[in-house]
């Protein structure tokens, strides 16, 4: 699937505006960016929580694909994680080269 995609990450609860702001950045991306052979933009909002019912009456009539997520925050990688990402210092000794 070729398409753009818009995340917006929220630091608190869903709001029912998330969804016009998210709506506008998609027709945005279709008018301005999207190339002719690319599926029309999808939107993706991440919430650090949501009410289930608010979402799903906000979405029903929205005219774009969107979704809403919650995501979780936790103080230390999983160490699958750890081992695949490079440790904080070899990132900033990456960066001073740039």
């Amino acid at each position: 699937m070729k398409c753009l995609v818009a995340i917006e990450l929220k630091i608190g609860e869903f709001k029912l505006e998330y969804v016009g702001k998210m709506q506008f950045y998609l027709r945005a991306l279709d008018v301005q960016v999207r190339l002719e052979d690319e599926n029309f933009s999808i939107g993706i909002i991440l919430c650090k929580s949501k009410s289930k019912t608010i979402v799903e009456y906000t979405l029903h009539d929205a005219s774009k694909p969107i979704g809403v997520a919650e995501y979780k925050l936790f103080n230390q990688l999983p160490k699958v994680l750890q081992q695949q990402l490079p440790t904080p210092e070899l990132i900033a000794t990456l960066l001073n080269g740039i």
